[in-house]
């Protein structure tokens, strides 16, 4: 029964553990999220959003009748007159000084899409900014990749000075014992104790600088990082043959703004057709003949085609086409130089790939050299500063192997965002 109670105990541990070490992991594609809904230019997003909205209200309110109030005070220099006289009746000739002030209100019937045009402009423009900082945002990722490979290579490195220690701090009490048996001089326990120190050096440093890749990290992801954070390490990534970046898109949303502003000019250049109610107070009022103060309306429908919009449309639908043949060779130029990219950074990922089969054999080659001088070391057929070199000798290719597997997969992901991915 007592034993089923510590099993019962052990596994409810277990599984706690794993459950906090699975809360403080952190993947890189989790880090990407969290950098780009987190960094400070991400916020205009809401901004682009609430500004589309405002114009695209604006906009809708075309449809609207438009009102207005006018007035106006003219002195002429001729009026309208009867030239016949007729007897017993006198028609004074209206003043010279006339004014009016009216109310009108306008509504717009057809317009052939202008204002439709004009919210599809909107909208687009609104598409443009959002593509514009999605190109921003994306280049989080490359900073997000220095400092996720930079932290998970400090992690590997400081294993390696732990385990540098351990062989020193086993090779110092080896030469103690020999010292104490008369076998060896106490200066080559000394020189231990001092690689043993400039070991532990390496390890303070190590720690350091990944506190402060890490304190960056967590500034991008707005994410409190300690000793208890895991990062996870990626799996070796494919490359990505098609390119997909967001500047592809911000082109291509560019060429649909010179698409609606086509189509936004031939309909401006057609005729409006619309209604009005004009109402107001004058003197004189509709009656030329009367030269008092007198209310008057008028109502009707209103026909306008606005001419001279045609002596420059021809140039500005050329000057359309020479912005979209802009945009095609800046495409062109991008496509080009991010290809060259790829290359460079392909032919990164197979060196890579050659360099680390050949640390691999000489990592096991080292290791062999370095357990037998430790042997020797013990039997005293070699000197302290033998196996020393030895033991940096295995070291240095340990790191060359750690170093070249990070790149690889540091390179992988690199050519992913050159890519797109």
């Amino acid at each position: 029964m007592m034993i089923r109670w510590f099993l019962c105990i052990g596994a409810v541990l277990t599984s706690f553990q794993s459950w906090s070490q699975a809360d403080n992991a952190l993947t890189i594609e989790e880090c990407y999220s969290l950098a780009k809904q987190n960094y400070p230019l991400a916020k205009q997003k809401e901004l682009i959003a609430k500004s589309k909205d405002y114009n695209l209200s604006n906009a809708a309110k075309g449809y609207l009748p438009q009102a207005g109030i006018y007035g106006s005070a003219t002195l002429q220099s001729d009026v309208t007159q009867i030239p016949v006289k007729i007897p017993g009746m006198t028609i004074e000739a209206p003043g010279k000084d006339q004014y009016k002030v009216y109310g009108e209100i306008t509504q717009t019937v057809w317009d052939w899409g202008a204002i439709n045009q004009q919210k599809k402009l909107l909208e687009t423009n609104s598409e443009v900014d959002n593509q514009k900082l999605d190109v921003e945002l994306y280049k989080l990722k490359e900073r997000i990749n220095q400092l996720f490979f930079g932290i998970l290579l400090l992690d590997a490195q400081m294993n390696l000075a732990g385990l540098l220690i351990s062989d020193l701090q086993s090779a110092i009490k080896k030469t103690e014992a020999a010292v104490s048996n008369g076998i060896a001089l106490p200066s080559s326990a000394d020189a231990l104790r001092a690689e043993l120190l400039k070991a532990e050096q390496k390890a303070i440093e190590l720690k350091y600088a990944k506190s402060g890749f890490s304190e960056m990290l967590g500034m991008f992801i707005n994410r409190p990082m300690d000793d208890k954070t895991i990062l996870v390490k990626p799996e070796i990534k494919l490359p990505k043959i098609d390119i997909s970046r967001p500047e592809i898109s911000l082109l291509e949303s560019q060429k649909k703004i010179f698409d609606a502003q086509a189509k936004l000019l031939n309909a401006k250049n057609l005729p409006r057709i619309g209604i009005f109610v004009q109402g107001g107070y004058g003197r004189p009022a509709l009656n030329m003949l009367n030269n008092e103060w007198d209310a008057y309306y008028i109502g009707g429908i209103r026909f306008s085609w606005p001419l001279t919009g045609f002596y420059t449309l021809r140039r500005e639908k050329e000057l359309l086409n020479i912005n979209r043949s802009f945009l095609d060779v800046q495409k062109e130029n991008f496509l080009f130089n991010t290809n060259l990219l790829l290359k460079q950074q392909n032919t990164e990922i197979t060196k890579l790939e050659e360099l680390i089969i050949k640390d691999e054999e000489i990592v096991q080659l080292r290791t062999g050299i370095k357990n037998t001088s430790s042997a020797q070391l013990e039997n005293g057929t070699i000197t302290v500063n033998d196996y020393i070199r030895e033991v940096n000798a295995e070291d240095m290719a340990k790191q060359n192997l750690l170093l070249h597997r990070i790149q690889l997969i540091m390179a992988q992901y690199n050519y992913g965002v050159i890519a797109g991915d």
